[in-house]
């Protein structure tokens, strides 16, 4: 009996141990399950707080409205504004002579340097005077010689005279001795013509300046004979002071014009380089053209420059500015305040809010930097002059950066 009690504490011993190794598995998977459900609810309330959060802020965007946009802003301010009538034009002088010899001779010198300046009467070359001195001596002793026979005739007419009244000789002899003493005064009045032709011979050996201005290049060279036929002549010489400008204007701007040259203005007018940049010189408008080109539908106008200083060149390409008036009490802003779109020319204005507002506006003149407003703005208005380009109507703005009051 005790050996099958022990045999079958030994069978339920054998039958308890894969039991009891199942239990053990079984608390593991269970722990792990514990474990992944733990982190799941951790994962669900993060996620929750979250989602809760960025509700929290959407809300509170919302509630704010969008961000503002950073703008620079200027006043509008009253003030006056110059209106120009801008042309195109070419600088012209005055005068200018080709300098030719009036005489036939050998260029002996010159007394000028390429491009000088020089003055009236200043000596520009000289020819060999010799053979028209050699025509004034010539001419001074066919004038003694009859001179001498003037003076004999003379002579002779005082004793025909009065053998005439003697009666010793006819009256035709006398007669004819007076004609002879006329034909003699005839000659001496011939020889001294000749004298001073030749004495004006020899003053144009000396070439100087018909005018004040610029020395070109020398077309002539020392030793050459030079004709008074020649065509390119010896230099060229162009007045530069004073100096004109021809520029074109619309002929619907001439009316604007010459009202006021007409009521006694003397209009100012600025000469300019290619790029239109570069003020060269300031004048004053001369005349008006007394025709319009039908071609084009401009007319011409001259304006003087004083051009002491030489910076306009004859020939040069300038563009004129055309002071016309100055408009008073004009509202002004910057020019980049201006936008353009379908319905015309606007500007952002900023409100006292700090929100933006557009506002159609009527452009008057626009001179550099600055425009005039007929219509549309107030002073003291605050217009946008930089971050346009992300604005729209009402949206909030920061007033900051450059340009802004």
């Amino acid at each position: 009996m005790n050996a099958d009690t022990s045999s079958l504490t030994t069978g339920e011993a054998e039958l308890n141990r894969p039991l009891e190794a199942g239990s053990h598995t079984s608390r593991v998977s269970r722990w792990w399950l514990w474990l992944v459900l733990g982190v799941l609810g951790l994962t669900g309330v993060w996620l929750l707080v979250r989602s809760h959060t960025q509700s929290a802020v959407a809300a509170k965007r919302e509630a704010a409205g969008p961000p503002s946009v950073p703008v620079a802003v200027a006043p509008a301010r009253k003030g006056d504004i110059p209106f120009y009538l801008n042309g195109l034009g070419s600088v012209t002088s005055f005068n200018t002579v080709t300098v030719r010899s009036r005489i036939d001779g050998q260029l002996l010198r010159v007394a000028f340097q390429e491009g000088q300046f020089v003055k009236q009467g200043d000596l520009l070359a000289q020819i060999d005077p010799r053979p028209f001195e050699t025509q004034l001596a010539n001419a001074q002793g066919q004038l003694a010689r009859d001179q001498a026979q003037l003076s004999n005739a003379n002579l002779d007419l005082q004793r025909y005279k009065t053998l005439s009244a003697d009666g010793v000789i006819t009256r035709q002899q006398y007669d004819t001795q007076a004609a002879t003493v006329r034909q003699f005064e005839g000659v001496i009045k011939a020889d001294q013509s000749q004298i001073d032709n030749a004495r004006l011979q020899i003053t144009y050996c000396s070439i100087t300046a018909p005018l004040s201005g610029r020395i070109g290049l020398r077309l002539v060279d020392v030793g050459n004979m030079i004709h008074a036929t020649d065509q390119n002549g010896l230099v060229v010489i162009t007045q530069v002071e004073p100096i004109a400008v021809l520029f074109t204007i619309p002929e619907d701007s001439l009316s604007q014009v010459l009202k006021r040259l007409h009521g006694g203005e003397h209009l100012a007018a600025e000469a300019y380089d290619r790029s239109g940049q570069t003020k060269i010189a300031a004048g004053r408008l001369q005349t008006v053209d007394n025709q319009i080109d039908q071609s084009t539908g401009t007319t011409r106008l001259k304006a003087v420059f004083d051009n002491q200083d030489n910076s306009l060149f004859p020939n040069q390409f300038v563009n004129v500015r055309l002071l016309v008036e100055t408009r008073k009490d004009r509202i002004l802003i910057p020019a980049v305040a201006i936008q353009r779109g379908p319905q015309g020319t606007f500007v952002y204005v900023v409100k006292e809010d700090q929100t933006a507002d557009v506002r159609s506006v009527q452009v008057g003149t626009i001179e550099g930097v600055e425009a005039s407003i007929d219509s549309g703005l107030s002073e003291g208005e605050l217009v946008v002059v930089d971050g346009v380009d992300k604005l729209r109507a009402g949206a909030k703005v920061h007033v900051a950066g450059a340009g802004s009051e």
